[in-house]
């Protein structure tokens, strides 16, 4: 808004406080004429009303009158124009302009009134070409955050910035939460329980609702129909319309975000499924060249196979994934479980199940710092710095979705994981709803001294001929080949395996024992 003392330093001499004193820094909403006795009706308040003084040219009593109603009207200021109703100023105005605090100017003779309307709203033009500059400026900055590495967090701190107070994001899935500055903390739980209601209403505009006693103003930030997270802000002062334009920028730029890091998650999953099949069918050497040209992080060493049944996580992102898992009963509990389905790139779905090759070296949710398992009531309030994992709206677990039962291997090498597959599987399949069960499965107690009877047989090399037969799937032409035997002799020597172990070596089980007791022994 403009003040008196902007509009008397625009018009100069044309404009001035009656006495010659100070010019009261009040702020006028516009510059309104009237010549009748009662212009209040049309007045909405703050304005600076200019007179040629008939109002004020019939006696005392009516004077004070007149400006008994403008004051009740809450006008910012009375101009009085000489020349034109009253020549100088009357006695009983100034007196009761004076007693009741309503600022009283001269506008001289020869002044037209248009000349202070004029100046008023050429003040209101430039400072709304200001706004714009500020706001262009800020728009800008905030534009320039989006691009830095740490883009949500710099937004988040670009707009508190500019609105003078703090600002939150939640993401919709109940994620960990960016906000500025750190001191604001303390608001999550009960900005989390608001969006909780206002995600449940399914509305998809602004709410407003106070949080101890300051209005925060909440913005949904959408991904086509999807809400995708919640912008949640307390300003410094009252927000205008520049500033509501800004936090729509921002909500566009968190949308925009979001699209390319589902786009990227989407990327990122497609390959993770392509190496996780081709380690689950036997192809590491394969699978890690693959996850190399993808510039996938590097493989884990030790695994453990989990399969999941009836449920559909990999339709979400990697924390419901975790989510679904945890909510299920564990037979034998692993405290890295939740990190490491939550960290797991490699899975995919096929035939009803989700499979994960998890990294069984994977730390506990308290180890890697990330906070508590969600659930507990550490997971939910306790934080630090600018980010928190968000926990549940409950303090106890979640049940599981219906139907959903699972499977977890031991820890065994990546190389052994195709080995692991179908008995895995198979208990995930058998396991009661609700449960996720361990498969301790290990080698047939025959398969050592099966390695032990083709390293005896000295007239040819059994064991190297039995692991290369076993490496290529039984196909004869490229075993031949890698051995630089004829097919016939190889078939020879095939047979004669056989009939050392007593067992067929293109039965599943008996290739899978046999080829990891090869391993074993080197």
């Amino acid at each position: 808004m403009i003040s008196l003392a902007q509009l008397c330093g625009q018009l100069g001499n044309d404009l001035v406080p009656e006495g010659g004193g100070a010019v009261p820094r009040r702020q006028i909403s516009g510059v309104h004429i009237s010549e009748l006795d009662d212009p209040t009706p049309y007045l909405e308040g703050g304005e600076l009303l200019l007179t040629t003084g008939i109002p004020v040219s019939a006696g005392a009593e009516k004077t004070r009158a007149y400006v008994r109603r403008l004051v009740q009207r809450n006008v910012a200021a009375l101009g009085l124009g000489l020349g034109a109703g009253v020549d100088e100023v009357p006695e009983p105005l100034a007196e009761t302009c004076a007693e009741a605090g309503l600022a009283l100017l001269l506008v001289p003779d020869g002044t037209p009134f248009m000349n202070v309307s004029r100046a008023y709203w050429d003040l209101v033009g430039k400072g709304g070409q200001a706004d714009l500059a500020a706001s262009l400026g800020t728009q800008t900055a905030l534009a320039r955050a989006a691009t830095r590495p740490d883009a949500l967090a710099s937004v988040v701190k670009a707009l508190a910035q500019a609105l003078g107070g703090w600002v939150v994001y939640l993401p919709a899935d109940g994620g960990a939460e960016t906000l500025w500055p750190d001191t604001v903390s303390g608001v999550v739980p009960q900005l989390r329980e608001e969006t909780a209601r206002f995600n449940m209403a399914g509305t998809q505009s602004a709410a407003t609702f106070q949080l101890y006693g300051t209005d925060v103003v909440e913005y949904p930030v959408l991904v086509g129909r999807r809400t995708a997270g919640y912008l949640a802000i307390g300003a410094g002062r009252k927000l205008g319309k520049t500033d509501r334009q800004i936090i729509l920028t921002v909500c566009v730029l968190l949308s925009l975000k979001a699209q390319q890091d589902q786009e990227a998650s989407g990327a990122s999953a497609m390959m993770g499924a392509a190496v996780a099949k081709l380690v689950l069918k036997g192809y590491v050497d394969a699978a890690r060249a693959l996850a190399a040209d993808l510039e996938l992080d590097g493989m884990p060493g030790q695994v453990r196979l989990l399969v999941l049944r009836g449920s559909r996580p990999e339709s979400g992102g990697p924390g419901d994934a975790a989510a679904a898992v945890t909510a299920l009963r564990e037979e034998e509990p692993w405290p890295g479980l939740a990190a490491a389905v939550r960290n797991c790139s490699l899975r995919y779905t096929a035939d009803g199940l989700t499979y994960f090759l998890l990294d069984a070296g994977a730390r506990s949710d308290t180890e890697d710092g990330r906070g508590v398992d969600a659930g507990s009531e550490a997971g939910r309030e306790g934080r630090t710095g600018s980010q928190a994992v968000s926990g549940t709206s409950s303090g106890s677990r979640e049940a599981p979705p219906e139907g959903m039962s699972a499977a977890i291997s031991l820890p065994l090498p990546l190389e052994q994981a195709s080995t692991a597959v179908a008995e895995v599987a198979a208990a995930a399949r058998r396991a009661d709803d609700g449960v996720l069960a361990q498969v301790k499965g290990g080698l047939d107690a025959r398969a050592e001294a099966w390695v032990a009877a083709l390293a005896g047989y000295a007239r040819a090399d059994l064991v190297q001929t039995v692991r290369s037969y076993l490496r290529h799937r039984g196909q004869w032409e490229i075993t031949a080949r890698d051995l630089n035997l004829h097919r016939n002799s190889l078939r020879h020597r095939i047979s004669i395996a056989a009939k050392l172990i007593d067992a067929d070596l293109d039965d599943p089980d008996v290739a899978a024992n046999l080829w990891l007791a090869l391993r074993r022994t080197g």
